[in-house]
């Protein structure tokens, strides 16, 4: 069974960071690409960034030279750490796995990014 764990989401001042983790429970962790979504009020859900097996990774135009994201296959997990944010990256924050073509989602973790 495959589960996802987020946690590290929180309320932060503009210009602040936080780093995001994610679990993954299941076998065959290392062989698959695994990401980061979020979702804004009223908004759809909209890729952030995303990691492959390989380590290769992908980002979104809007984060790209704030957020990294890395992995760390003997722990099973994934982060995702947020530099200078801005309100704007206000959302809620989730997990992705894609594991033989079929895609798994966490439960999400809030963050707030506000004054």
């Amino acid at each position: 069974q495959v589960q996802l764990v987020e946690s590290g989401g929180g309320l932060v001042q503009p210009g602040g960071s936080l780093r995001l983790s994610c679990a993954a429970s299941g076998t065959g962790f290392s062989r698959d690409t695994m990401g980061w979504y979020r979702q804004a009020p009223g908004k759809q859900r909209e890729l952030v960034a995303t990691i492959t097996s390989g380590g290769r990774d992908y980002y979104a135009d809007s984060v790209k030279g704030r957020f990294t994201i890395s992995r760390d296959n003997a722990k099973n997990t994934i982060y995702l750490q947020m530099n200078s944010l801005k309100p704007e990256d206000t959302a809620v924050y989730y997990c992705y796995r894609r594991k033989f073509g079929d895609d798994y989602w966490g439960q999400g973790t809030q963050v707030t990014v506000s004054s």
